[in-house]
């Protein structure tokens, strides 16, 4: 008789599959980081600005954990889809401040997964940098491209691109000390599934 996964026989006669499970963790830190980074997200919308397209993008610390800790590609779903849900909660969805916040959005993830594969050795704190900065260029170049349609708007950049930064470098350091602390657990964790795996000898 075959057996499932599970222990009990199968009543196609064949051997049921389940995900491994680091697979299964992953999705389920993927899912905490996003409800984690739409939370920061609907804060953030509340929160006074310095305009209508800048906020500090306290959201991008939880795109940063999650390039570290989940991978490139996890990170870039995380950041649209917190995007998307966000604008469900706020109402903003299809509406001119969604595009502003996709667009520069998109252009901070991206950036940060070009930099994070690219740039050797560069710290999260240069990844949040850089993020920060192509989340506001890109950001000015839609208002101007699709709303405003004055290049005077550009006068105004040197100084966003500076505060910019700065809030790139905070977050930075606030994903770099996440990062840490996590990491000696994640070790932790790792090493005593692989103490419990089958045929583990102790010496």
């Amino acid at each position: 008789m075959i057996f499932s996964a599970s222990g009990a026989p199968s009543r196609t006669g064949t051997v049921s599959s389940r995900p491994p499970l680091n697979e299964l963790q992953d999705k389920a830190r993927w899912m905490a980081l996003l409800m984690l980074a739409v939370g920061i997200h609907v804060l953030e919308s509340a929160l006074p600005g310095l305009g209508p397209w800048f906020k500090p993008g306290l959201a991008n610390i939880v795109t940063l954990v999650a390039l570290v800790m989940l991978g490139p590609w996890q990170a870039l779903s995380l950041s649209v889809a917190r995007v998307l849900v966000g604008a469900m909660f706020i109402g903003t969805l299809f509406t001119p401040t969604f595009i502003m916040s996709l667009s520069g959005a998109l252009a901070a993830a991206l950036m940060m997964l070009f930099a994070y594969r690219v740039i050797p050795g560069i710290s999260l704190i240069g990844v949040s940098l850089l993020g920060a900065l192509a989340h506001m260029l890109v950001q000015f170049f839609t208002v101007e491209a699709l709303f405003i349609q004055q290049t005077a708007l550009f006068y105004l950049l040197p100084p966003f691109l500076l505060v910019a930064a700065l809030t790139g470098w905070l977050n930075g350091v606030a994903a770099s000390y996440i990062v840490e602390r996590l990491q000696p657990d994640e070790a932790i964790e790792s090493g005593l599934a692989q103490g419990a795996a089958p045929g583990a000898t102790h010496g």
